[in-house]
């Protein structure tokens, strides 16, 4: 029994959520329409029966009563009127003495058999004259002229206590089974239209039902196989159905979004790893070929040999340089550095820093601005750091702005922070890369050499360390009009005054 219930489950499980929606919807609506026929067949039936009955309870009183009127006093006028009044009634009845022979029956209009040549229910009629009475359903023919199943009723005939007889009255008139089958068929016909109904509406809503599943899995299927452009229509409504569709693409929102993320990081690992590879060779290159002209005497002169030599340690300066950039970032990110943080004038250290590149943008007819109002409130920060910040974003800015150009330097306090910005009348950075120039090894300008533009480092550098500060630096840019970059230091007031803290990445 077990192992038969394991299979039918393991069928029904096995089924697809199209057919168990149908049936399950056929199920229980047939089966209530059929607990509801039923209810209602044997409901009708009870009470035709119990009407019937009490009609032909109240005949039979009425004629016990004249048998019994007649047996007091022996008038037989009163069976004269008991014969009339039976003749014209639909009843077969038959009165009986108390032992058993037939006293009076009489013959239905219509009815085309004998009912006076022997108890029509023998069976009952014993019962009554042992003070019986029985009630029920009889096989005999009918008006009808066919046996069918009728109403009867047999009781016994009582006088001060004493059975002076027995009384059997049959209902001989068309069956009322008829009408009841004719009830149950209007009813078994109702019950099919409705079943025809909540199969057409099973069919209707198990498509509804289903048809955004089968969206969504073949939109799975496809997302399995890579297409994550893949999206499934969203049903106007506000159901589950509603809300898984509209979570699936959410989340393929997420996936194509991750997907596209993993290949940029791929393909700027691979962009950082030929960067890498080509900023190291180059100096390598050098140096071996200045290396191999001095091991094999190739440059004999002394003055020579001496600039050889000389460019030899310049490569490996610049290979130095490199490599503690690296060191720098990877630190930074890490959270190995320590930095020393104390109060620090902005103002103060922008002018510090403009003195430092001053010559340069002269030279290159740049004018230079500083826009910090002295009196700005102090930042709690590391004052190495942050010159390092603001020398790399006016280099950038110098090495980007045309001659005649202007660099500007100003700042805001807002929210418990001072917000710096660095902009420039530059070439601008084009909207494509403008996400991307915080990442290491990464140059806006492709046609730029590790010679020319630097190695790519520097702004990874910088937000490494408003990182460490927990500030934040974003860039906004116009291309052919100019670059602005923002970065935030906490005010004095919002930290605690001449700490060491260890920098954690955000």
């Amino acid at each position: 029994m077990q192992t038969a219930l394991a299979h039918f489950w393991r069928w029904i499980r096995s089924l697809s959520m199209h057919i168990k929606v149908i049936s399950s919807m056929l199920f229980v609506a047939l089966g209530a329409i059929l607990l509801l026929s039923l209810v209602t067949s044997l409901a009708i039936q009870s009470y035709f029966y119990n009407t019937h009955l009490r009609l032909i309870q109240n005949d039979a009183e009425l004629i016990a009563n004249s048998y019994i009127r007649f047996y007091i006093t022996g008038d037989t006028t009163k069976i004269d009127q008991l014969q009339e009044l039976l003749s014209t009634t639909s009843y077969l009845v038959q009165i009986f003495d108390h032992k058993g022979n037939m006293f009076l029956c009489n013959q239905p209009i219509g009815y085309p058999f004998s009912n006076c040549e022997h108890p029509v229910l023998p069976a009952a009629l014993k019962a009554s004259l042992q003070g019986e009475t029985r009630t029920g359903y009889a096989m005999i023919p009918t008006l009808a002229k066919k046996t069918s199943s009728t109403l009867y009723i047999s009781k016994p005939l009582e006088l001060r206590g004493e059975n002076i007889g027995a009384l059997v009255i049959v209902d001989v008139r068309p069956d009322i089974s008829d009408l009841l089958n004719q009830i149950n068929q209007t009813i078994l016909i109702t019950a099919i239209i409705i079943g025809i109904v909540v199969l057409l509406f099973s069919l209707l809503l198990a498509r509804h039902l289903t048809s955004p599943l089968k969206g969504l899995t073949l939109a799975a299927e496809k997302m399995k196989r890579g297409q994550y452009t893949q999206r499934v229509d969203v049903p106007p409504s506000h159901d589950e159905l509603g809300m898984l569709a509209r979570t699936f693409n959410e989340m393929a929102d997420t996936i194509e979004a991750d997907v596209n993320e993993l290949h940029r990081q791929e393909q700027f690992r691979r962009e950082l790893l030929a960067n890498i590879a080509h900023d190291l060779a180059t100096p390598l290159t050098a140096i071996q070929g200045f290396s191999e002209a001095l091991a094999d005497d190739i440059i004999s002169d002394p003055a020579q040999r001496q600039e050889t030599a000389q460019r030899i340690g310049r490569e490996v300066q610049r290979l130095r340089r490199m490599v503690a950039d690296l060191q720098q970032v990877t630190a930074l990110e890490s959270g190995r550095t320590t930095l020393d943080l104390a109060p620090l004038n902005i103002h103060t250290l922008v002018e510090e820093t403009l003195a430092v590149i001053a010559p340069e943008c002269e030279q290159m007819g740049l004018t230079v601005r500083n826009e910090i109002d002295p009196h700005t409130p102090q930042v709690q920060a590391d004052s190495d750091r942050i010159t390092q910040v603001l020398l790399n974003l006016l280099d950038n800015a110098r090495r980007h702005t045309p001659p005649g150009g202007t660099i500007v330097v100003g700042a805001e306090p807002r929210d418990n922070y001072l917000h710096i910005h660095v902009s420039d009348t530059g070439s601008g950075i084009a909207p494509e890369a403008l996400p991307h120039i915080f990442e290491r090894f990464y140059r806006a300008d492709r046609s730029r050499t590790g010679k020319t533009g630097g190695s790519g480092l520097g702004l990874a550098i910088v937000k490494a360390i408003i990182t460490a500060h927990k500030g934040t630096i974003h860039a906004t840019s116009t291309p052919h009009q100019g670059t602005s970059i923002t970065f935030t230091l906490p005010l004095v007031a919002n930290s605690q005054s001449q700490q060491k803290i260890v920098s954690k990445t955000a």
